[in-house]
């Protein structure tokens, strides 16, 4: 089945601090860009239309990761960027090598609580990253730990005074402020790093926790069970330490909010009691006098998949980098009773790696013309829809390190449809980068809006995030139907995500053009974009300069 798609254009600007201490202190974007060279870039759409056909075509069976659709996708993109004459960005090879663990967990478990049994899909979800063998809840005592939040600067700790080794911890979804609305509590409806599931289980692992089931809600989330089901019942991927993860938080895992009621009542409490005691910065944890049963069997399949590295060389400055990115990956493929559902990601995000294929031959045009003084480099990363594995892998900095990329233009779906008057920005009053898409989007006599649902939490939500931690400055350019709301419901990851030879590629074609100002301006520029706003990001960078 095909839909109509509606798209908008969305930017993520992080933040960045100078890596160069001869670096201007003022932005001097009119000096360095060439007005004339962005308003010529010819986009075209015919190939943009062939490289998303192919991409999100049956034959790549969803672009899961160590699949035989893996192998079809890097060869495709890496022939590409080839042919237009670009040099392979690792060494002698168009390839990065990621090894990884793909874990699949048995659906036939249950999850007893109590006295109440629950079935996998339906009431909840597990999983795990560690690579050892079963992992087994026995009576396994449930801890309420509210949201499961330390955060010192926000004088807030739900683990105070309580001790979770071994158990089985039950927490909410998002962060105080989205319940709240308050923006003197946390970051009010702006979603923090503690709102993310990811910093939940990061959280209770360090906790020493055995388990965490998450109460699901769709506001707060985001997104529907559904989305949670799709994402969580199927393969993951992890990279693996020395030790077969075993740091990493044995269980993760959902839990449906009726799931959650049925314990809470158990335990002869109210759920939504629990919920607005949970925003008291005196919380205390509460047992629920119940215990936790599970036996999480995994299929574990030790393989290598791979990101797909190209570069423009620099002339006078090539150890300096701009990094152009799209994660190649999607969902694969699923067998169910209906049968085998491929999720094809058309937009999420084919859209994004036939942008980058399109992105490298109008930069290599220019470069051509004109060389650049800093390098660009190209990277489509594996396995971001399953934890930003290949992102993470790169974030090392074994090809290019950290402390060398001036800025990163990270792309996770695009508007395939017509043309938009607006651009979004996420973060405001942060950093100069905000400056770089002020003046492109000026250009293109667009509007610069704010990001209209910052409780999603998309700063976290992408392979942008990866380099961020380690202090790179970025602008994430996604589209999740801000003019399409039934997107999220409806399509987003799921088989529905499909080509459509009827979308006119209008949005497509103003971003990218966007986007290679942007990439050209910084090529061509002395600037490091620097923060204006202190975060762990600022700190990462400033480790870099010592």
């Amino acid at each position: 089945m095909k839909f109509k798609i509606v798209f908008p254009f969305a930017v993520l600007a992080l933040l960045g601090l100078s890596a160069c201490e001869q670096a201007s202190t003022e932005i001097t974007h009119t000096e360095v860009a060439n007005t004339e060279a962005a308003s010529s870039v010819e986009v075209n759409l015919k190939n943009l239309h062939q490289d998303i056909k192919m991409l999100a075509s049956d034959e790549f069976e969803g672009r899961g990761p160590l699949t035989a659709g893996e192998k079809l996708t890097i060869e495709y993109l890496a022939k590409q960027y080839q042919s237009i004459g670009l040099a392979p960005g690792n060494k002698n090879s168009f390839y990065q090598a990621v090894p990884m663990a793909k874990v699949t967990p048995d659906q036939n478990m249950q999850l007893v609580i109590g006295e109440h049994s629950f079935v996998a899909g339906r009431d909840f979800t597990a999983r795990t990253k560690q690579v050892n063998g079963d992992i087994v809840l026995a009576n396994s005592d449930v801890v309420f730990v509210g949201y499961g939040i330390n955060a010192p600067e926000y004088q807030w700790n739900d683990y105070e005074n309580v001790d979770v080794k071994g158990k089985t911890v039950v927490v909410l979804v998002n962060d105080p402020g989205f319940a709240t609305q308050d923006n003197a509590l946390f970051t009010g409806n702006a979603m923090t790093y503690y709102g993310r599931w990811t910093y939940k289980y990061e959280e209770a692992a360090r906790q020493g926790a055995k388990a965490v089931f998450i109460i699901h809600e769709t506001a707060p989330a985001a997104y529907p069970w559904s989305v949670v089901e799709s994402s969580n019942t199927g393969s993951k991927y992890s990279l693996v330490d020395n030790e077969n993860n075993v740091s990493k938080l044995p269980v993760m895992g959902w839990i449906q909010h009726a799931v959650a009621d049925k314990i809470f009542t158990s335990a002869g409490l109210s759920l939504e009691d629990m919920q607005l005691f949970a925003l008291n910065k005196n919380f205390k944890a509460v047992n629920l006098q119940q215990t936790a049963n599970l036996t999480l069997k995994s299929a574990i399949e030790n393989a290598e998949s791979n990101n797909v590295v190209a570069m423009i060389k620099g002339e006078s400055r090539a150890d300096e980098y701009i990094v152009i990115s799209a994660h190649w990956d999607h969902f694969g493929t699923k067998q169910t009773a209906e049968g085998l559902k491929i999720y094809n990601g058309a937009i999420d995000n084919a859209t994004g790696s036939a942008a980058t294929v399109e992105l490298a031959r109008i930069l290599m045009k220019q470069h051509q013309i004109k060389p650049f003084q800093r390098s660009i480099l190209f990277v489509n990363f594996t396995a971001e829809e399953t934890g930003m594995i290949g992102s993470e892998l790169f974030a090392l900095g074994t090809i290019v390190p950290t402390k060398n990329m001036v800025a990163m233009l990270n792309i996770d779906g695009m508007n395939a449809l017509d043309a938009v008057d607006y651009i979004l920005q996420y973060g405001k009053g942060m950093s100069e980068m905000e400056g770089y898409l002020a003046d492109a989007a000026a250009k293109q006599q667009r509007e610069v809006k704010m990001d209209p649902r910052p409780q999603n939490g998309l700063f976290f939500r992408s392979d942008h995030f990866s380099l961020a931690k380690q202090g790179v400055p970025s602008l994430l350019f996604m589209s999740l139907g801000d003019t399409d709301p039934d997107y999220i419901a409806h399509r987003y990851h799921k088989e529905e995500d499909d080509y459509s030879a009827s979308w006119s590629l209008g949005g497509m074609e103003q971003d990218i053009k966007l986007i290679a100002d942007i990439a050209s301006t910084l090529a061509n520029s002395n600037d490091w974009p620097k923060w204006q706003a202190d975060s762990d990001f600022k700190k990462r960078r400033m480790q870099d300069q010592k």
